[in-house]
């Protein structure tokens, strides 16, 4: 395929309150391997560009992955539109890749990264926009750090992770399963040192098969705090209390090394952004409600934060 930056136009119109504007959405292709969609409020003249990062594994631009539909990321996108910041999501390269049928057993973490600079080029060298803002979240979290610093003017790390993923899924388990904890460790150890490894047990085959360990072995040489650290931009921290995933205290991480960071932790927030009153198994479930709405707050500090 070649680079086709053909824009497809389909404009829609909303019925609307006081509050809100309508926009505009355009499919676009920002190189053969990523693709997306953006919406542009129809009031204003440059407005401020908000790009958004998904999760880990094949999330697409709209937050959701094969039978997990929560529209997610959607619904962001569209609330933050209507508020007034145009917004550009796109669904990893993994995404495209499994489409045909063609997934690459080499991908690494920095493809990645790779691919949300190539975004955010895209939009710079645009010059529609008066200011360029990433949203990254969960994985895309870290993510956008790299590829914000020294390109966006501001950065919103959303269910990022304030520890290196080695560590992260070292608690993962030692939380689930103690007795697996040395054996856990006693794995990354060996790819800290360059090295793949066979030495764990059946139940750790998920995380260490051997397709899996040259990516985590390109993704766990990067510290979120240093990285947060050397963003010289706005910075904005948010996290829910009902995050199955990723806890406030990660976010507490992030906000120690961005000192000069706004953090912010919404009240019954979960990790797709919906408020759940119920208990655990109500907020597993969410993760297929797309009928759910996203946290109205949630909505309210990035706006105000990316329009001050």
């Amino acid at each position: 395929m070649n680079y086709c930056l053909n824009l497809l136009l389909i404009c829609f119109s909303f019925t609307t309150n006081s509050q809100e504007l309508s926009y505009s959405t355009q499919d676009i292709a920002i190189n053969n391997l990523i693709d997306g969609t953006l919406l542009t409020p129809n009031d204003g003249d440059k407005p401020r560009l908000a790009v958004i990062i998904a999760d880990s594994g094949p999330t697409d631009r709209d937050g959701n992955q094969n039978f997990l539909r929560n529209n997610s990321l959607k619904k962001l996108a569209e609330a933050l539109t209507n508020k007034g910041i145009a917004t550009f999501r796109y669904d990893k390269r993994i995404v495209k890749q499994i489409r045909k049928n063609n997934v690459d057993p080499n991908i690494k973490f920095d493809d990645f990264v790779t691919d949300a600079i190539s975004v955010v080029d895209y939009f710079k060298k645009d010059n529609t926009y008066s200011s360029i803002y990433v949203i990254g979240h969960s994985q895309g979290s870290l993510i956008g750090m790299l590829a914000a610093k020294d390109r966006a003017d501001g950065f919103i790390s959303l269910a990022g992770s304030g520890q290196s993923i080695d560590k992260v899924i070292t608690e993962q388990i030692g939380a689930m399963d103690p007795s697996l904890l040395e054996a856990t460790k006693k794995a990354f150890e060996s790819l800290k040192s360059g090295k793949t490894t066979t030495d764990y047990p059946p139940p750790l085959a998920p995380v260490f098969r051997a397709d899996v360990q040259p990516f985590i072995m390109n993704w766990m040489q990067y510290n979120p705090q240093e990285v947060i650290k050397s963003l010289d931009i706005p910075v904005l921290i948010i996290n829910g209390t009902n995050d199955l995933q990723v806890s406030v205290d990660e976010a507490q991480l992030l906000k120690v090394a961005s000192k000069d960071s706004e953090i912010n932790i919404i009240e019954k927030m979960n990790h797709v952004l919906f408020i759940i009153e119920g208990n655990q198994l109500v907020n597993s479930k969410s993760y297929n409600e797309s009928s759910r709405k996203i946290s109205e707050k949630l909505i309210s500090i990035i706006s105000s934060f990316i329009l001050k």
